[in-house]
């Protein structure tokens, strides 16, 4: 089975939907990286029939958030249900270990010395809006990097630094993630 990191962006905010409303949130583009090609992956609005073959013949869903995210907004594009596949949030597993949540820019910069390409993901619905599919493309593309290349650094030294609140100075977090034990998590 492969494994899969998967970053979604909607064409609408939780404001136009009347809250968080997750089930009325539209998808505008799903970037992936698959393990088992080695490959990034775009699939726009009218493709979600192909990213869920992809996803059938996946075991394991990387993503930053994609638990109170992605994986709900998502799953209600697919014809199998997308909660079943064993999932891995590097934002909870941060929070389990940290005690706090931090954003997926910070640990990217503190730890790969690079960071999104924009502040928020509100740029990403402004770019769909805009009809700028390809830079849609390469904002979403370059979170699915970031979360891969910090899901890759954590399995290989068990730990990220993050910026201390009032001095700036690196602090070093534990994070062990094993996939040996991840079941599918129930929201």
């Amino acid at each position: 089975m492969d494994k899969v990191v998967l970053d979604i962006e909607t064409k609408n905010t939780f404001q136009e939907v009347g809250g968080r409303e997750l089930d009325k949130l539209e998808v505008s583009f799903v970037g992936a990286y698959s393990y088992n090609r080695d490959q990034y992956l775009s699939f726009y609005e009218d493709e979600m029939a192909k990213l869920g073959e992809l996803l059938k013949k996946t075991g394991l869903l990387i993503g930053f958030a994609i638990n109170y995210f992605d994986v709900p907004v998502l799953d209600r594009y697919l014809d199998f249900n997308l909660r079943a596949i064993p999932r891995l949030d590097l934002l909870e597993e941060f929070e389990l270990a940290a005690g706090f949540r931090i954003s997926l820019n910070i640990l990217a910069k503190s730890n790969l010395g690079e960071g999104k390409s924009h502040a928020s993901g509100l740029m990403a619905i402004q770019l769909y809006r805009e009809g700028k599919l390809e830079e849609l493309k390469e904002y979403c593309l370059q979170d699915v990097k970031l979360t891969k290349d910090l899901y890759d650094l954590i399995r290989a030294r068990q730990y990220v630094y993050i910026p201390d609140r009032f001095t700036n100075q690196p602090i070093k977090v534990p994070m062990a993630i094993s996939e040996d034990v991840l079941p599918a998590t129930l929201f």
